[in-house]
């Protein structure tokens, strides 16, 4: 059964930062190119940032590029989410997920898992 569990959300103030992290399980990690998403109340869900299955290659959302990186660790099933110099527009729910194909990357409808969720509040 293959789980993606994220972790590390919060409150923070303006200018804070926060590291989420992405535990994942009952798949292969080097066959997956992993990324984040966020949904904010009432917005579609928005492409954060993304690696390929090395790491070697990352790409960010617009919105993002220059604050947030990611990173996975493959021997340790993790991707991991580091974000800096927050805003209050990056308040929503942020989503780890995993695509075995070759689709855009930044489309949601390509991934195959996800996971629950967890909440990032930034406040003003």
């Amino acid at each position: 059964q293959v789980q993606l569990v994220e972790s590390g959300g919060g409150l923070v103030q303006t200018g804070g930062a926060l590291r989420l992290s992405c535990a994942v399980s009952g798949l292969t990690m080097n066959n997956y190119r992993m990324a984040w998403f966020r949904q904010a109340p009432g917005k579609d869900r928005e492409f954060v940032a993304g690696a390929d299955w090395s790491g070697r290659n990352t790409y960010y959302g617009d919105s993002v590029t220059g604050r947030f990186t990611i990173s996975r660790d493959n021997a340790k099933n993790l991707v991991v989410l580091q974000m800096n110099s927050l805003k209050p527009e990056d308040t929503a729910v942020y989503y780890c997920a995993a695509t075995s194909g070759w689709g855009y990357l930044k489309t949601a409808s390509n991934f195959n898992y996800w996971g629950q969720g967890t909440q990032v509040t930034v406040s003003s």
